[in-house]
């Protein structure tokens, strides 16, 4: 077989080739895999959900995004809001929160961190129950959910406070987003309910 010239043409047209079968190739591999991933993360949020609701089995109803970004998703055994912080260490953190019915933290799980092995990836136990930083059964409604280092009441994991802080936005994101979402069903805003209750007074 004749050995191409090394020419500009010539150089162009098989870098195009390379080019177009690389891109058919990656098509191909993202077609066949694009349905399983799919599948694979809705496992992963529907255990997510049963694990922070501490429920074998949940009924879940159609989820609610919100403006914020935050995704609600209620069900028969409580409410779980998935919520995002572009600011951790090592870039966005997403954390799935479940509630019960009274605002309180039920348990949480990380959906997707870049945080430090060793360090800041300590926040998927460092939050739980019998831990240091220990925020299951608080509410943010009446606990401060900020790091000690900032006057709240949560310790931060050691040598990553960045990181705590935006674990712990996520969750007062989460239940801002329980509270938007409350205050829509029920149709009233907070200066109708402060209405309301001096008009009791």
């Amino acid at each position: 077989m004749k050995k191409l010239e090394s020419t500009l043409p010539n150089m162009a047209i098989v870098l195009t080739s390379i080019a177009v079968i690389a891109g058919l190739a990656l098509g191909y591999v993202n077609s066949v895999t694009a349905g399983p991933i799919e599948q694979i993360k809705a496992q992963q949020l529907s255990d997510g959900i049963k694990a922070v609701l501490n429920a074998d089995e949940v009924a879940v109803e159609a989820p609610d995004t919100l403006e914020s970004g935050a995704v609600v998703y209620r069900t028969d055994k409580g409410v779980s809001v998935q919520a995002t912080d572009p600011n951790g260490f090592g870039g966005k953190l997403t954390v799935l929160v479940g509630f019960d019915n009274e605002g309180c933290i039920q348990g949480y799980q990380i959906l997707e961190t870049s945080e430090t092995p060793g360090l800041g990836a300590k926040a998927d136990q460092w939050f739980q129950k019998g831990q240091k930083g220990d925020i299951i059964g608080k509410s943010p409604a009446r606990n401060n959910m900020t790091v000690s280092k900032d006057g709240g009441e949560v310790d931060a994991i050691t040598a990553s406070t960045i990181t705590s802080r935006a674990f712990l936005r996520c969750v007062n994101s989460a239940y801002e987003a329980l509270s938007v979402k409350e205050d829509a069903q029920t149709g009233a805003t907070a200066q109708h309910k402060e209405e309301m209750e001096v008009s009791n007074e």
